[in-house]
């Protein structure tokens, strides 16, 4: 190939590449924009590691409730862990743990691993969730296990929209609706029952026979004829 010739293939590639790169730019930084899993906290102690730490709140600013904290964490040791706690430092806010099923401790096998937040994982639900923490602020939170000890990292605090939507917060359960405090209840307008020692029947089904009936006229005197002489 002629040095001409690889002077123009050299500048078409440079071209090309400038093109890509502003065409990057013009989409923008956002997640929801490049379609990439956006930058999440990370750590690791020892044989275990942290990843994806974000405390999701409601996704309306204005919304109350509780927040949670996500995360993935892995246990590349040979003995089991425990999550025992979670706190996050500088709150006195309470951080409820409740493994993926039943009741007990958030375990983290040997070689395995537990997720926190969305359908069906582990939950860890933190209790007046905006009083804790702000959307767009870095919260410290720190993971406590059985064996390893305290776990702690800096997680973003964002809103549950978006590609968090489905870990953030449930919403909360609406109020029951009230009952109308003069609807009687149900049973309450039986016939109530005739007292004892009441006799229902009619008053004509006690009275007492006619006199007349089978009874003997007392005193009537015999026929004057009978026996009569002339």
């Amino acid at each position: 190939m002629s040095r001409s010739l690889r002077h123009g293939a050299l500048a078409a590639t440079a071209i090309a590449f400038s093109i890509a790169s502003l065409s990057a730019c013009a989409a923008g930084n956002s997640a929801e924009t490049l379609k990439v899993r956006p930058d999440n906290a990370a750590t690791s102690v020892g044989t275990i590691k942290v990843q994806n730490a974000n405390v999701i709140t409601q996704a309306e600013p204005e919304a109350e409730g509780p927040a949670v904290v996500v995360a993935t964490l892995f246990n590349d040791g040979t003995e089991d862990e425990v999550l025992e706690s979670i706190t996050l430092p500088g709150t006195d806010v309470q951080v409820k743990l409740q493994p993926a099923k039943g009741a007990g401790p958030v375990e983290i096998p040997a070689g395995g691993r537990v997720v926190l937040g969305g359908k069906g994982n582990a939950s860890a639900v933190i209790e007046g969730g905006r009083e804790a923490a702000q959307d767009g602020n870095v919260q410290q939170v720190v993971f406590k296990l059985s064996r390893t000890g305290d776990v702690g990292l800096g997680a973003n605090v964002v809103p549950a929209t978006g590609y968090y939507k489905d870990f953030g917060p449930s919403a909360l359960p609406e109020a029951p609706a009230a009952t109308p405090s003069g609807t009687p209840e149900t049973g309450g307008s039986e016939t109530p029952e005739a007292p004892a020692g009441e006799n229902s029947e009619s008053p004509a089904a006690g009275t007492p026979e006619s006199p007349a009936a089978g009874t003997e006229q007392q005193g009537t005197p015999e026929t004057a004829t009978a026996g009569t002489t002339g």
